[in-house]
């Protein structure tokens, strides 16, 4: 349990890394707000975790300031936040439509600015906080057919070096993860292919999948006192896909 109670906020919460991660928070000690679209998965998670839900769409700028407002103003401070909102395309650039590609920029890029946007400043006006965005290990390596979701996370990447520049001085850091392959309800459709799989976990150098746990407390070391020191960093939680592949 964190020795000192902290106000966290979590977009995309009922995702498999979005809802470990809120149960990990609280388990910790931690008051946790999460948000999401979809009203019934969130009051479902709020229920199990003994979260608060707030319903909003992370791309939608004000809807996002309008929920970190209501925390800062309910629990009178807001000390972490992270974006779990994401989504998975895997197609080459040529077969890839153009409502797909504004849909995967839109979900995975304009959400994680929207977060961003709004916390950071608002953040800079009280004393600090942590801000955790998620990329993917897929931005810094060629992988096929991910042309567009690469694009999207490399642009979190970047977003995070320049946001931890501008705000590294009021005392708000912004880090990100950039998982592996993690079994999680979006990635079934390759996990529940047994040749997809077998593919998938030869490219990890520790010869497995990610599961939610494992990026969940990377994301919870970030928000916590003992990554105080870190910002501007994207952390892989991959598996050693990124860095040290085996095939």
């Amino acid at each position: 349990m964190s020795s000192t109670p902290r106000t966290c906020l979590v977009f995309g919460a009922y995702g498999g890394i979005g809802s470990e991660l809120t149960r990990r928070l609280i388990q910790r000690g931690d008051r946790v707000v999460v948000s999401g679209r979809d009203a019934q998965r969130l009051q479902s998670l709020a229920k199990e975790s003994g979260a608060t839900a707030l319903v909003a769409d992370a791309t939608d700028f004000e809807a996002v300031a309008s929920v970190v407002s209501r925390v800062q103003e309910e629990f009178g401070c807001l000390d972490g936040v992270v974006n779990c909102v994401g989504s998975l395309l895997l197609k080459p650039a040529h077969l890839t439509k153009a409502s797909e590609w504004r849909s995967t920029l839109e979900t995975n890029l304009t959400s994680a600015f929207a977060v961003l946007r709004s916390s950071a400043g608002l953040m800079s006006r009280h004393g600090g906080g942590a801000i955790v965005l998620v990329s993917t290990a897929a931005a810094s390596i060629g992988l096929p057919n991910h042309e567009a979701i690469a694009a999207a996370k490399g642009g979190i990447e970047s977003l995070v070096r320049s946001a931890a520049a501008t705000y590294g001085k009021s005392g708000v850091r912004v880090n990100a993860v950039a998982p592996g392959l993690v079994a999680t309800p979006m990635t079934e459709r390759i996990t529940n292919s047994e040749k997809g799989l077998e593919r998938s976990v030869a490219m990890h150098a520790l010869g497995r999948i990610g599961a939610a746990s494992d990026v969940a407390e990377a994301i919870a070391w970030l928000l916590s006192d003992e990554a105080s020191w870190v910002t501007g960093q994207t952390l892989g939680v991959d598996g050693g896909l990124g860095g040290a592949r085996s095939e």
